[in-house]
């Protein structure tokens, strides 16, 4: 049986440091993330890897992340989730040079599980210290943090695109690598420093577990799937619907994709705001509503500029409906409440392209992606339902 944990809030000054460490150990996970995803087509000349052969390899490193994200919260309840962050945020740094050492795509495919594993760790880690940070600041600020990994994204995508030019994948990784060494040194310390109140502690088992889940966390868990899978839908397919279905050029299709990361971005920074004066139900209720109706004009409509408008409503609407599902699951279920979610939304990230792709063969690709909507609505639903949870 859980026991509640004895140790007090910090104080306020003390909170503060720590609410500053944990944005920074969200911001550095999508930092070194995009760092490694803009070399991938660098990596892939440098393997000589088939599309297939490149597919397969990646397959690893997502496989991987959903096989740690399983487990992942008995390790923190077992050792810690400041302890855990850390260790995964000091092997993700590691870690992110490896694939640039690799000639072939099976070795490529072999780094890249370890690469997996400090993704999908860090990723229910650093959530599980954001759960506790939230309760001993008695703020809903969990969006502002996962704003912060989007800024991190940015910020890694936009520095490896002017150093691609200049340096190879491995002189690149190498100066991130230090770089996330030092962050997880400089910040860890701040998290060891503070501990945290959590209710949810080791319940004396031990050995890697599935996580055990209430239907709470099971249907918070289910929101965060349909927003995590309209945003892998959005990230894989928008930029091609913009160039094949309305003759966009190159440049306005990546403005496409710029605009609903942006969006995004900016829903999360405003997130803190509109959670304390709307409430999580209305949040996720009027978010996914949002999103649902800029997703089928974005999808449906012939007109460009008005496609635009749809995805960038359809960013704002999405922002916070993930970081809220992710609290909530965590809130209920503690450490194994958000491997429940990451696991369920990285799940979704991983069917989007697939099954709109497949969709898009049978019906086209505007119709194909209307079922983005469908998936925020059951979002928007589903947060209506369990309001009182």
């Amino acid at each position: 049986m859980n026991k509640l944990s004895t140790t007090t809030n910090p104080a306020p000054a003390a909170l503060v440091q720590l609410r500053i460490a944990v944005t920074m150990f969200f911001a550095l996970g999508g930092f070194l993330f995009a760092g490694w995803a803009v070399r991938i087509p660098a990596i892939k000349d440098q393997t000589a890897a088939t599309p297939g052969a490149l597919g397969l390899a990646l397959f690893a490193m997502t496989g991987s992340a959903v096989a740690t994200m399983s487990v992942a919260g008995s390790i923190c309840q077992r050792f810690g989730s400041r302890q855990v962050t850390i260790a995964t945020a000091a092997l993700l740094s590691v870690s992110v040079v490896l694939p640039t050492f690799t000639h072939s795509a099976l070795t490529l495919g072999l780094s890249l599980l370890l690469f997996g594993v400090a993704y999908g760790g860090i990723d229910v880690a650093v959530n599980s210290v954001a759960i506790d940070l939230v309760e001993a600041m008695e703020r809903p600020v969990m969006p502002s943090l996962h704003a912060a990994n989007s800024l991190g994204s940015l910020a890694g995508a936009g520095l490896g695109g002017l150093l691609a030019s200049h340096l190879s994948p491995t002189a690149h990784m190498l100066l991130l690598a230090p770089v996330g060494l030092l962050a997880t040194a400089w910040f860890g310390r701040v998290l060891l420093a503070h501990p945290l109140p959590s209710s949810h502690t080791d319940d004396g088992a031990t050995g890697l577990r599935l996580p055990k889940f209430t239907s709470g966390v099971l249907l918070f868990g289910l929101i965060g799937l349909c927003a995590a899978y309209s945003q892998g839908a959005l990230d894989s397919w928008v930029p091609l619907h913009l160039s094949d279905d309305l003759g966009a050029g190159q440049g306005l299709a990546a403005a496409g994709y710029a605009v609903v990361q942006g969006t995004m971005t900016v829903g999360r920074l405003s997130g803190v705001r509109l959670l304390e004066r709307l409430g999580q139900t209305k949040v996720v209720v009027i978010g996914g509503a949002l999103a649902c109706a800029g997703t089928l004009v974005a999808a449906l409509s012939p007109d460009l500029p008005l496609a635009f408008a749809g995805l960038a409503a359809t960013g704002l609407g999405l922002a916070n409906i993930f970081p809220v599902a992710m609290a909530r699951a965590g809130q209920l279920g503690g450490p194994n409440g958000v491997a429940v979610a990451s696991t369920l939304g990285y799940g979704g990230i991983l069917l989007a392209p697939p099954t709109i792709g497949f969709l898009a063969g049978e019906v086209g690709l505007p119709v194909a992606l209307s079922l983005i909507a469908f998936m925020v609505a059951a979002a928007a639903t589903i947060g209506f339902v369990v309001r009182n949870r």
